[in-house]
């Protein structure tokens, strides 16, 4: 198999593969970053069609989803792809450019698989991410044995409809931080302990994932990057633009895509998307 892209997630995707004894051919931008693979025995290669030239599954771990076009469609990975193999893009991007990337490869007899993760990097490493997969269900199939060794994989529906539940995902991770953050600050302001009051509710209905790590973070005012404001917000504003195509209106999500807007243009945009509690903070005076 081949795997394009080796930032944080691509790097610990090939390697959780690598590990369980796939043979693995990479390629990223920057060369450099990749060499690591190479003690794995990992075959590191300067170009897409050449990473993609024997290969019969290819995972794309991108920025976005102009980076997948411009790798796929204009670097040359296109003319590398044999037909009957299978793309899958684990990229976050829209569901219409799943769907256009999907139409173009099937016209040359290449299957595609949109499928977004969630779990970050310790998700990878640990074989625990949530991968959301849309596309046709025998490719879906084909694809199950890595899935499986990379965390929980479900299939959601035709093309794009993983990266439909990718947003649906974030919008509820954008909304949830809002929450908690509002929660939290109304509670210092009223003269509770923010501790204790996280404590309190530990373990009720309102418990979650997100209460217990971002709402510590709050807590401990560490805000250093794990997923950032800046992609957050990029998260919402493409959840925004989904749902104009498809005319549903979202206006929780809008009013959170305006406050994380806010909090980028404050100078937060490179902490971690729990310091949306910073400018709740500020808004009510609490810095």
């Amino acid at each position: 198999m081949a795997v394009l892209g080796i930032g944080t997630m691509g790097m610990t995707v090939a390697r959780r593969l690598r590990a369980a004894g796939v043979s693995i051919t990479a390629w990223n931008r920057t060369r450099l970053k990749a060499a690591p693979l190479t003690s794995l025995d990992v075959h590191v290669v300067s170009q897409p069609a050449e990473a993609v030239a024997r290969a019969d599954i290819i995972f794309l771990l991108l920025t976005d989803g102009a980076a997948v076009e411009e790798v796929l469609f204009h670097q040359g990975a296109i003319n590398g792809l044999r037909p009957g193999s299978l793309v899958v893009d684990m990229s976050s991007i829209s569901p219409r450019q799943a769907k256009d990337h999907a139409a173009r490869l099937n016209a040359l007899g290449v299957h595609h698989l949109d499928a977004p993760l969630s779990g970050g990097a310790a998700g990878a490493e640990q074989g625990t991410l949530a991968i959301m997969v849309g596309g046709k269900p025998a490719d879906f199939a084909r694809a199950r044995p890595l899935f499986d060794l990379l965390g929980r994989a479900t299939h959601v529906g035709n093309h794009g409809a993983g990266q439909l539940a990718k947003l649906a995902n974030q919008m509820i991770v954008g909304i949830t931080i809002g929450a908690v953050a509002e929660a939290l600050l109304l509670c210092q302001r009223g003269g509770a302990d923010m501790s204790r009051v996280k404590e309190a509710i530990t373990g009720g209905f309102a418990d979650s994932r997100i209460l217990q790590v971002h709402g510590q973070r709050m807590i401990d005012r560490d805000f250093t990057r794990h997923g950032a404001v800046a992609l957050q917000l990029n998260d919402l504003r493409n959840a925004l633009s989904t749902s104009r195509e498809i005319g549903f209106e979202a206006p929780i999500t809008q009013l959170l895509e305006q406050l994380f807007a806010q909090t980028a243009d404050h100078g937060l945009a490179e902490l971690d998307h729990s310091a949306l509690f910073v400018e709740l903070a500020s808004r009510n005076g609490m810095t």
